[in-house]
């Protein structure tokens, strides 16, 4: 099993000491660990080198978290080329949704998503999208229009229509541990092929989540 989607540079040293081998031991093979910003992205590398078989690195700006600065946007196009082959994707990219004022930043972002898609395809990497509700739409057009072959909707939350056009692209979907209680995840995740889908605990806060797969029948098994 692999968990898809992780902010592991939230989890203290000392708990992920605790935690890889009790992750591993419960089936989880590799974890995707995305970044928040430039300091997140450091702390993911560090992690990949520290767990080089285990952590599977991705890294760049997260759209719900402080606008980076033009320099920063630099140096993360510069890490990304420094460090490409401790990369597996890059992100967590995409747009903002849930500020206050993201109508506002939409412009900006936009245009952030647009230059981190043409690095990721010139480094030939995957990107780990935030685009929920209706973002999402907007999210798919910028990939179409890039170009872009691999890309993964990350705790997709959007219209029916839409995740049949990214479907239809061969994008991949995750769902996380929302599916348990919430209706509306249990009935999208009828429409995503077997091998479309993915699973995540997008790892925040202190609760760990643990995942197995058994054909059609999806469990989660939850311990704080």
């Amino acid at each position: 099993m692999i968990d898809a989607h992780i902010h592991l540079d939230q989890y203290s040293d000392k708990k992920l000491r605790t935690n890889i081998p009790l992750w591993q031991e419960l089936g989880i093979k590799h974890v995707i660990a995305v970044s928040t910003n430039l300091a997140s992205a450091y702390r993911t590398l560090e992690l990949k080198v520290a767990y080089p078989h285990f952590v599977k690195a991705c890294i760049g700006f997260h759209p719900e978290f402080a606008q980076p600065t033009s320099k920063e946007i630099d140096e993360m196009k510069q890490l990304i080329k420094i460090e490409r082959t401790k990369l597996t994707a890059i992100g967590e990219i995409g747009l903002p949704h849930y500020e206050a004022n993201h109508v506002a930043k939409m412009p900006f972002y936009i245009q952030l998503l647009d230059e981190l898609l043409a690095t990721a395809k010139e480094y030939q990497l995957p990107v780990a999208l935030h685009a929920v509700h209706d973002k999402a739409a907007t999210a798919l057009s910028i990939l179409q229009k890039n170009d872009i072959q691999q890309a993964h909707f990350h705790w997709f939350k959007g219209p029916k229509d839409v995740l049949s056009d990214i479907i239809q692209c061969g994008y991949y979907v995750s769902i996380t541990p929302e599916i348990c209680y919430l209706e509306r995840d249990q009935k999208l995740v009828q429409h995503v092929p077997l091998h479309q889908l993915l699973i995540e605990t997008d790892g925040l806060g202190n609760m760990t989540t643990y995942f197995i797969i058994n054909k059609q029948h999806l469990y989660f098994y939850s311990r704080s």
